[in-house]
């Protein structure tokens, strides 16, 4: 049986944790607690370390890690990410600029973003009035020279959070190489 790692990034509330919880259905790890800081504006609790859960299929082994979105955590980034195989980027469409998001994610996980290793899956899309569309972040990817995937998701959605980590896959497992266009669900 193969072990995949795949990471789950991004800001504060982006819905790190809870992709995790949904997909793991109460057997996780995590290490939530009580915020601090200004992050108590946006959330009660945040992670300080890593949320995790373990998923077996037939033929693999799913290790799912989520970090910290706070800056000052960011030391476990690059720890958590060792021996990544692949990165789904949350981004809360509802923050006031989410594209800022995006790209100083997109450089912090730059090795990921060059090798097309990283999914993008917008959260919050309901709660953004006027927020960004898939095509504008589509865009906004193009004019930084990357071609990923993009998808909005309901964290709480299994369906939703399977969708993220099934289109990651195959460019995780190599079976994209070549094509210019990534194929992936768009909306």
């Amino acid at each position: 049986m193969s072990n995949t790692k795949l990471i789950f990034v991004g800001p504060v509330g982006a819905g790190k944790s809870t992709a995790i919880q949904t997909m793991a259905r109460g057997r996780q790890l995590s290490t939530d607690e009580q915020a601090s800081d200004m992050t108590r504006q946006r959330k009660e609790t945040t992670t300080v370390a890593m949320d995790y859960c373990v998923l077996n299929g037939r033929s693999r082994r799913l290790h799912l890690y989520g970090t910290p979105g706070q800056e000052r955590f960011s030391f476990m980034w690059d720890i958590i990410t060792q021996g990544g195989h692949g990165l789904i980027l949350l981004l809360d469409n509802s923050r006031d600029n989410p594209f800022q998001d995006m790209r100083f994610f997109l450089n912090q996980y730059k090795e990921f973003a060059l090798s097309g290793k990283i999914v993008l899956g917008l959260t919050k899309m309901d709660l953004a009035e006027r927020g960004p569309s898939v095509a504008d972040y589509q865009g906004e990817l193009g004019s930084m020279g990357l071609n990923l995937c993009v998808a909005g998701a309901d964290v709480r959605n299994q369906a939703d959070v399977s969708r993220l980590v099934d289109m990651l896959l195959p460019y995780v497992d190599g079976s994209t190489e070549g094509e210019s266009e990534p194929q992936c669900l768009v909306g």
